[in-house]
């Protein structure tokens, strides 16, 4: 479960970095790495990120149930 934490939030920051050079620059990281926005591949990223964003939606609440002095006490503690 730590892997597929870290593995999407990963991805949540590479989308969150994407849409801040979208836009200060108008510049699509994603799309130019992988041939396009209409690629298979790129589309397939994009879902990835939206999927990871959802996903960390669960620790969020967590997190907001335990309080967050709790939550960032025990943070890597839990497997």
């Amino acid at each position: 479960m730590r892997a597929l934490n870290l593995i999407t939030l990963l991805l949540v920051i590479v989308g969150g970095l994407n849409w801040l050079l979208v836009g200060i620059a108008d510049f699509d990281l994603v799309a130019a790495l992988f041939g396009g926005q209409d690629t298979a591949l790129a589309t397939i990223v994009y879902v990835l990120v939206g999927l990871s964003a959802l996903w960390q939606l669960v620790p969020f609440f967590k997190a907001m149930q335990v309080g967050e002095t709790h939550a960032e006490a025990n943070i890597g503690t839990h497997r």
